[in-house]
């Protein structure tokens, strides 16, 4: 089976990604990492790609007034290295439906709670605030509407804690082990 030439578009630490670049180095993995993408050019994660040798890539929101033309910056950067599927670890930009349309069915999410409870941002306050008794996290195709693509796979851990760190840390060890 070929390996798809994968981009992961990232904001921040980089730890979902960090465990994407592990798990590719394995031969049978279905993806190859071929490229970061970060919107923000203080991203740890960039640091982390680079060292394994990905090429990155800082394409920063600040520096267009309009959506879609920092939009079309990205996809101009995926289509140089021909990217066949893009994942979105912790990339904090929502997506045009113009952007979606060009990778549709091929772009991914790691989203922070168990969809479709807790859409959009603060999953583990939210959830916390409610009381509830299981969290994790959800990977899922991106569709135009936010968090509410088909979902792929959901990683459930029990909430121990009054502590927002704590179940997001043991919901990233679950889902990327």
């Amino acid at each position: 089976m070929a390996r798809q030439r994968t981009a992961i578009l990232i904001s921040g630490r980089g730890t979902n990604m960090a465990a994407l670049i592990a798990a590719a180095r394995n031969p049978s993995y279905p993806a190859e990492i071929a490229l970061i993408i970060s919107n923000i050019p203080s991203a740890k994660g960039l640091e982390i790609a680079e060292a394994a040798g990905i090429k990155t890539v800082t394409i920063s929101h600040k520096d267009y007034s309009d959506k879609l033309i920092f939009e079309e910056q990205i996809l101009r950067a995926l289509n140089e290295v021909k990217i066949e599927l893009v994942c979105l670890a912790g990339f904090m930009r929502v997506l045009s439906a113009s952007f979606i349309s060009h990778f549709e069915g091929r772009i991914l999410n790691i989203h922070p709670s168990l969809l479709p409870a807790y859409r959009g941002l603060d999953t583990h306050k939210r959830a916390l605030a409610d009381g509830v008794k299981e969290h994790g996290c959800t990977v899922h195709l991106v569709v135009p509407e936010l968090d509410a693509g088909p979902i792929i796979a959901q990683v459930k851990v029990p909430v121990l804690e009054r502590d927002v760190e704590r179940p997001r840390a043991r919901g990233r060890e679950q889902s990327l082990s």
